[in-house]
């Protein structure tokens, strides 16, 4: 006798409903989703003790003709797919036919559908996947299904059900992301006579994201926009200072559906880029529309996942809109901005106290032409040399200080004011026009030249190896029209500067996107425990963060460095030598090539020994040998998925986070100044590369409310 044979329809329809059916959230998934699908306008649900007592789901959807109601809790029962062409082209939510019957399989399950507007409907009852009563029933137009006593006949599927508040949260957590995929549609969610969500179905996605995020962040959201000949990609994502602990804040929505895809998140992700602190995650809302052919929700039993035939184009198009959008910003964190002041506050009377501003040269007055004159001062002192080719204005730099700036002009010809200290001395040769070209460093170690040495300052300024002058900034003073004539002109030429990072950024920031809007004029007015600069300009005052400000410049400039390999690499006369383990050492030996794209050259010197050879010349003075070790440990630890792009990015933050002005360092007003303007000239000088902002700012009607001088 055979021992295969049939499983009954009860059986196998509680076997599919463990599939289906695995947990509250799932039924009230399945019994949304065919709302949805129905066309409803409105959609109310239901909930007690987490589901697991009661289900209601309600709408007002095209409801089921009566000759209708008992097949759809057939297996396989559904009139959204009829052949095996319309698996390629599924426009609905369900399609599989399952839900019905499996959900009735495990629960006490009422069903009462109209599709006509005379009041009369068909009720159904189901008891453990037997139909108990089929009668007619008053009803309005729609559906309305109530599930109670869920799991009661499978006592081992009941006994793993976690906690009331957390079955709550699954299912508050998936009617929040349907309600973001479909805002024109009325949802309301209530738990035990509570409210927890009611949006209004006008189709405004932004108030459903106030709805469920709360207005803080809905006024922080950016809308996003962007078509090509494959994809529609719409919705909002946040500011970078709105951020969370993980991932739940994203949703992606793809013709209409919730989905859950890696592939996206990363995406949007690599569009924040580095305006994202380690371990944060930003709240995003996207609505992808395509042709259904291009994707196929068939392959999740609770169709959360799907695969795209064009995955590719379709993350790079997201990253690269991201990051143009976010290039469009100013992203320095605010509290309360002017514009918001009410109307018929009390506004104190003030006097106007900002610096004066150097205005256009063709509306400038003739009291500005003493300003112009100190301006061309120091344009004549610039294109004048010393015998040795170096800079004949080192004197102030050496000073660390505002000392000399009063009698600048009439020391114009033995001095010239540097204010580049905080750069590598090779941006210089970007723009010789302002600053003189730094020698380019020979490959020979013995004939190092001076541009090899550490910018980062460590020592104090009386160890200089330039001028020997005491510093005496705390008790100079302070002449801004004078100050301002020469800053505004160091801006201009660092933006200049600046030029050469703008195209070698990663990926989405090509020459065709909008170039950042003008970073703020920000004057320096002091520093706070020798860690964040103080500055103002008219809108209020703003506080940067001197590590972070030099780690952005010092990252743009090693990243642009790191991409011209070629032309760095110097030969060591005494190699570093370098000691894995066995395994280290075979994942090296494998990525040898990817350290000769950023211009380290190592080779096996039996063992697990290796030997660097040669390595950039811009290595930061006295770290070289930690920072290849700390490459070696980036490419044995993510073996798989680095790449000479994350590699070339991942150096350059090590080597700006070593050489960067660390925390309570003190600064002169010059050097304050040199740092913003540098700053100003940043691609993005927002954040540092590890995410953390760099400027955030308190507007003036904030520091009048605090004041009380609104009220």
């Amino acid at each position: 006798m055979g021992k295969i044979q049939l499983l009954s329809e009860h059986i196998a329809n509680q076997i599919a409903a463990g599939e289906v059916v695995e947990r509250p959230s799932s039924v009230v998934k399945e019994l949304v989703e065919n709302s949805v699908d129905a066309g409803s306008t409105r959609v109310d649900v239901t909930i007690e003790e987490g589901g697991l007592t009661l289900i209601r789901v309600s709408d007002n959807g095209s409801g089921m003709a009566l000759e209708d109601c008992e097949l759809a809790f057939q297996r396989h029962a559904t009139s959204k797919i009829a052949t095996s062409k319309d698996l390629f082209s599924i426009r609905t939510l369900g399609f599989r036919g399952e839900a019905l019957p499996s959900i009735a399989s495990v629960s006490r399950l009422e069903c009462v559908t109209s599709a006509t507007n005379d009041g009369l409907g068909r009720k159904i009852t189901i008891e453990g996947g037997t139909i108990r009563a089929v009668e007619e029933t008053a009803a309005s137009r729609g559906t309305e299904v109530t599930v109670r006593d869920l799991f009661y006949n499978t006592p081992a599927r009941l006994k793993y059900m976690k906690t009331i508040q957390t079955e709550l949260g699954h299912i508050s957590d998936y009617l929040y992301r349907l309600s973001l995929a479909h805002p024109g549609i009325a949802f309301t969610l209530k738990h035990n006579g509570n409210v927890l969500l009611q949006t209004l179905g006008n189709g405004d996605l932004l108030q459903v994201i106030a709805g469920i995020y709360g207005t803080a962040i809905a006024k922080q959201m950016l809308p996003l926009q962007v078509e090509s000949l494959d994809y529609t990609i719409s919705g909002f994502v946040a500011k970078p200072e709105m951020t969370r602990a993980n991932r739940g804040g994203i949703s992606t929505i793809v013709n209409g559906r919730y989905v859950r895809n890696f592939a996206l998140n990363q995406a949007l992700l690599q569009g924040y880029h580095t305006l994202l602190p380690i371990n944060r995650f930003p709240v995003a809302a996207l609505h992808i529309g395509m042709d259904p052919a291009l994707v196929d929700v068939n392959v999740h039993p609770s169709k959360l996942e799907v695969r795209f035939s064009k995955e590719a184009e379709l993350t790079a198009l997201i990253e690269a809109e991201v990051k143009r959008l976010f290039g469009r910003q100013v992203l320095i964190p605010t509290g309360v901005k002017a514009s918001s002041v009410p109307k018929g506050a009390y506004v104190q009377e003030q006097l106007e106290l900002t610096r004066t501003v150097e205005p256009p040269k063709e509306t400038r007055s003739p009291s500005m032409e003493l300003d112009a004159e100190f301006y061309k001062d120091h344009k004549d002192a610039e294109d004048s040399k010393d015998s040795k080719g170096l800079n004949a204005w080192n004197g102030l730099e050496a000073s660390n200080s505002l000392d000399g700036l009063n009698d600048l002009k009439e020391s114009s010809s033995n001095q010239k004011t540097d204010d580049t200290k905080w750069l590598p001395p090779q941006i210089r040769e970007v723009a010789p026009d302002y600053h003189q070209a730094a020698p380019v460093p020979s490959t020979s170690p013995s004939q190092k030249q001076p541009s090899d040495v550490s910018y980062s300052r460590t020592a104090p300024p009386s160890e200089s190896g330039f001028a020997q002058k005491k510093t005496t900034a705390n008790t100079q003073s302070y002449t801004p029209v004078r100050d301002a004539a020469f800053r505004n002109t160091s801006i201009q030429q660092q933006r200049r500067t600046n030029e050469a990072f703008m195209d070698l950024m990663p990926s989405g920031e090509d020459s065709d996107a909008p170039k950042l809007p003008t970073f703020p004029r920000l004057d320096p007015i002091g520093q706070m425990h020798g860690t964040y600069l103080i500055a103002q300009n008219e809108t209020g005052l703003y506080l940067i963060d001197q590590h972070a400000a030099h780690e952005r410049i010092n990252y743009e400039y090693f990243y642009e460095h790191f991409g011209n390999p070629a032309e760095a690499s110097q030969e060591l006369l005494v190699p570093i030598t370098l000691e894995f383990t066995p395994s280290e050492a075979g994942v090296i030996a494998d990525k040898l090539a990817l350290f000769e794209q950023v211009g380290v050259y190592m080779e096996a010197f039996g063992g697990n020994t290796f030997l660097v050879r040669a390595h950039p010349h811009w290595f930061p003075s006295g770290e070289e040998k930690a920072i290849v070790e700390e490459m070696c440990e980036l490419i044995i630890s993510d073996r798989k998925a680095l790449d000479i792009a994350k590699l070339r990015e991942k150096a350059a933050i090590m080597c700006s986070c070593k050489t960067s002005i660390k925390a309570n360092q003190s600064l002169s007003i010059l050097e304050m100044e040199t740092l913003i303007d540098r700053l100003a000239g940043c691609r993005n000088p927002y954040t540092c590369p590890h995410g953390r902002p760099i400027v955030v700012s308190f507007t003036t009607y904030e520091l009048e409310k605090m004041f009380k001088r609104v009220m």
